[in-house]
């Protein structure tokens, strides 16, 4: 597993936490995080895809286990995050990447979409960060949470996309919320913010030759990011380099929110 940051943003003898691990942003944050030295528990509700991240983190030398969670099963959060926190001793950095979107014009945009949507990328991550805060405070240590956003959050957008871009501010607030809630307890709650990166969620946009290059024109630096770029921005807000930063969304824009 490829190190390009030396000595410093090591995680040794630290747990990390990733929902939605299995397959695009997640895959890379955990990828990442194992390859700074934290032991990986990639969560995600496709339990086989969870599994072979896991296993290919191992393979490469780094140190994961998997899980399947459903984020928007409360009970299950708890049991799950418990059940690490038992097994381990402590949870160091939880990252909340679950996420889904759904882009449907919003005159016709069904109550049950909208309803999912939010609750997987909203309500979702607050459970999640709740359960191991609860733990992060138990244990008495200088846990991280990073949320990820989306430039959404504080953008209306230049395609359709409501709910999603609904979900993400409330995920920029949220984050800003319990900063200032848990910090007496020596926890950090940040968030990622990315653009438009070339994952599965969006490939339908970049398979459009017009749309790609909207998206470029639109990015100052012209260009799509990549998963690693966003996950070395998880990393930076995960790590005790950041032990000063707190309540903040960093944008791994290309400059979008520029204009």
């Amino acid at each position: 597993m490829t190190n390009n940051t030396g000595t410093s943003f090591r995680l040794d003898n630290e747990v990390a936490v990733v929902t939605g691990g299995a397959a695009g942003l997640g895959r890379a944050m955990a990828d990442v995080l194992a390859g700074q030295g934290a032991h990986t528990v990639v969560l995600d509700i496709d339990a086989e895809g969870a599994s072979k991240a896991a296993s290919e983190i191992e393979s490469s030398g780094g140190s994961a286990e998997a899980q399947a969670l459903d984020v928007l099963d409360e009970a299950a959060v708890d049991e799950t995050i418990s059940d690490i926190a038992k097994r381990h001793g402590h949870i160091d950095v939880l990252v909340n990447n679950a996420g889904i979107a759904q882009r449907v014009p919003a005159t016709e945009m069904p109550r049950d979409v909208w309803e999912r949507v939010m609750g997987i990328n909203a309500t979702g991550v607050f459970l999640c960060a709740r359960s191991a805060a609860r733990h992060m405070i138990s244990q008495g240590t200088r846990g991280r949470i990073v949320n990820i956003a989306s430039i959404m959050g504080f953008s209306g957008g230049i395609y359709p996309n409501v709910a999603y871009n609904t979900s993400k501010g409330a995920v920029v607030n949220m984050t800003r919320a319990l900063a200032v809630e848990w910090a007496p307890h020596g926890i950090r709650v940040n968030a990622v913010g990315p653009t438009y990166v070339r994952t599965n969620l969006a490939e339908p946009l970049f398979a459009n030759p017009e749309t790609y290059e909207e998206i470029k024109w639109f990015t100052p630096m012209g260009k799509e990011a990549q998963p690693a770029d966003i996950a070395y921005g998880v990393l930076f807000l995960a790590s005790h380099e950041s032990k000063m930063i707190t309540g903040h969304t960093l944008p791994v824009d290309g400059g979008f929110l520029s204009w």
